[in-house]
């Protein structure tokens, strides 16, 4: 295990490092205010296997939106594309999507697009590997096909619906619009003004993933990749994250104007107390706001939550998915609200005093 340089945050993190049954590694990050903590648990996979380290790379899974949702708000800032955009404007040649009312950029960033939350049909063409890699046979031609015979479930703008192929879509519109592969794009926009070394879509090398204590073959999902084909690190995702605690000291980053418009609530979300910004789900307590997301391969399991207000942020990872991971999820959530709440040496009373409400992990993962 790798000991915290803070002590606090050591205190605060440690009841969340216990590996899930199933899998063999994780690694936690925490930032609270100055101060960071790295704190990891294990080996990369089975049998005589490397420990994890803060920079052993984990599959993120639905996370990976976050980082296309920065993406669009940068283009949008440099002119390239607007987020009331009809997806009609930058659909590739020959691909069209059916639709009675037109479908924006931001609704697709915001889960409003009527789009469903898989592609058409996938449940039956994926079973054969639905417990390994369902989406490895879902390409560009069959993201193709399902747009021209799909039909909205809702009118756009009127109804949150959790898509994945929404946002995988837009990727391809992105990419339509700078003329780049979206990999490409994100790396050059994204990945490397914030110096995200160790974070791309590439499988290798990165730890082994477990479902039900089974090991699992490296994630695929080259028709949506946006929708979650990123790999990534402890230290690299709390890197990612402090780059939004406060982009107004750094006016001179590229993304600063980006990283402060992808957490604006935007949509009010059902149900919830709760909105959505681009990708962030946002919840607002007394005195702070609390944004977050997670994400699910066959796997991996993954939570990235921060806190402008406290200077707050908390990356999870650990290779395992399937029954674990929505506890996983629940207890990292708990850990952000613990963090946030936390003042010095009423830490401990805030934690007490301020019990942390359920996150519905049903939509952001």
């Amino acid at each position: 295990m790798t000991v915290a340089r803070d002590r606090d945050l050591d205190g605060v993190l440690l009841p969340l490092l216990s590996v899930p049954q199933g899998a063999t590694g994780m690694a936690l990050a925490a930032r609270h205010g100055d101060q960071e903590a790295f704190l990891v648990a294990g080996t990369t996979r089975h049998d005589p296997a490397p420990p994890i380290t803060p920079d052993t790379r984990f599959e993120i899974g639905s996370t990976t939106k976050t980082f296309t949702a920065l993406l669009l708000a940068d283009m949008a800032h440099r002119g390239e594309v607007r987020y009331d955009d009809p997806v009609d404007r930058y659909l590739p040649p020959g691909w069209r999507l059916r639709q009675r009312a037109p479908v924006t950029l931001q609704h697709l960033a915001t889960h409003t697009s009527g789009l469903p939350r898989f592609p058409l049909g996938i449940v039956v063409t994926a079973l054969p590997t639905w417990y390994s890699n369902p989406y490895q046979g879902f390409g560009p031609q069959q993201v193709r096909t399902t747009l021209s015979r799909i039909r909205l479930r809702s009118t756009p703008g009127s109804r949150f619906r959790y898509s994945n192929l929404g946002v995988g879509l837009l990727g391809w519109l992105l990419a339509e619009a700078a003329h780049r592969p979206f990999e490409d794009l994100l790396a050059e926009r994204v990945l490397h003004p914030l110096d995200l070394a160790r974070t791309s879509s590439a499988s290798t090398p990165q730890a082994t993933g477990h479902w039900h204590g089974r090991p699992r073959p490296a994630f695929r999902i080259p028709g949506l990749p946006a929708a979650g084909a990123l790999r990534s690190t402890a230290r690299d995702l709390l890197r990612y994250l402090t780059a939004h605690l406060a982009p107004d000291d750094a006016p001179s980053t590229p993304l600063a104007q980006a990283l402060t418009d992808v957490t604006r609530p935007r949509v009010l979300l059902p149900h919830d107390d709760g909105h959505l910004g681009l990708a962030w789900f946002h919840r607002t307590s007394a005195d702070h706001d609390l944004l977050f997301h997670a994400g699910t391969t066959r796997g991996f399991t993954a939570f990235a939550g921060f806190s402008p207000q406290t200077h707050t942020a908390l990356v999870s990872l650990v290779n395992t998915s399937a029954g674990s991971s929505r506890t996983f999820i629940q207890r990292s959530y708990d850990t952000l609200v613990a963090l946030a709440a936390r003042t010095g040496e009423d830490a401990d009373r805030d934690r007490g005093d301020r019990p942390a409400k359920h996150v519905p992990v049903w939509d952001c993962k």
